[in-house]
């Protein structure tokens, strides 16, 4: 069996369920974090509860300092957004190590932020997709099928390690899809997920009550039309099919389903507002673009922010 050095950086939820199904088929994972959680996997472990099947991690790699990580192929970030300059430090230290960096993080801004400070060739592209949390124990509930990742490179050097990590996750109970155009599978997924989040956590409901008034359903509509525009004027290429396939993909979640950002509303944590609308709007001013609804939603939910 082919197998990487792995180090998952942002333990939760989306890291430790994809650290976890890595590990299941017999990856090097390392988990890289913070005290507290360190303290919580010692004490607890991980499972995963998941319609794919749960798991249960029998002996976990942790780390606290970056400096006890002798190899690295590859880092997957799996942070927030309102986490990304804390990480830079510790993923210089692993890219001299000789790693590659995939991040999952929402968003578009993150991946100038990382080339700027790691070098075009450091940083790959990636996009996940999963509706996943961590209950009282900082275990995994992964309550929808979906379990995607995808990712590709953003430079010619990353073909190599592209190939390595598909022969490494080929076997893992996740889908893993290795693709050439990765910059637009991201803004697919920005766009969803901006959407998504947005209306979500404004109204403090889950997808089902807003999919019930045609009004609210109508401004998921609206924030993905504006989402498209905006990687349009990336030149992107999106198009209404796109805007269509993202409402159809919001009319088959459960009723119960939301966002992660309205999960952090509700348990009173930090929002990715900033890095998710507000990193839409300032993408927007660059090219002179209006983004009327994402400014509205961006405006209801930051005073929730903190």
């Amino acid at each position: 069996m082919f197998t990487l050095n792995i180090v998952i950086m942002g333990a939760g939820a989306l890291g430790c369920y994809f650290g976890g199904r890595l590990q299941q088929t017999g990856q090097h994972v390392q988990f890289l974090v913070r005290k507290n959680r360190a303290k919580q996997l010692k004490e607890n472990g991980i499972s995963i509860t998941s319609p794919h099947g749960n798991y249960q991690f029998n002996e976990l790699h942790i780390s606290e300092d970056v400096h006890d990580i002798e190899k690295a192929d590859l880092v997957i970030l799996a942070v927030k957004g309102q986490h990304l300059q804390g990480t830079l430090a510790d993923l210089k230290v692993l890219v001299n190590k000789g790693a590659m960096v995939l991040p999952l993080l929402n968003g578009l801004e993150h991946i100038s932020i990382l080339q700027a400070a790691l070098g075009e060739e450091a940083v790959m592209g990636g996009s996940a997709f999963i509706i996943a949390t961590l209950d009282e124990k900082g275990h995994v509930i992964h309550s929808h099928h979906n379990h995607d990742l995808v990712y590709g490179a953003l430079h010619p050097s990353q073909a190599k390690v592209c190939e390595e990590f598909e022969q490494a996750a080929k076997s893992a109970i996740m889908t893993v899809n290795k693709t050439d155009n990765i910059l637009i599978r991201m803004w697919l997924k920005y766009m969803f997920i901006t959407a998504f989040s947005g209306v979500t956590t404004a109204s403090n409901l889950p997808i089902g009550t807003i999919r019930s008034f045609p009004e609210t359903n109508g401004l998921l509509e609206n924030a993905l039309i504006e989402m498209m525009e905006l990687a349009n004027a990336y030149d992107v290429g999106l198009t209404r099919q796109n805007v269509a396939q993202g409402m159809e993909n919001m009319a088959v979640l459960p009723e119960e389903s939301t966002s992660s950002m309205h999960q952090d509303r509700r348990k009173g944590l930090t929002l990715e507002v900033e890095h998710l609308q507000g990193g839409a709007l300032r993408l927007a001013d660059k090219v002179g673009l209006k983004l009327p609804v994402i400014g509205a939603l961006y405006a209801l939910i930051k005073p929730f922010e903190n």
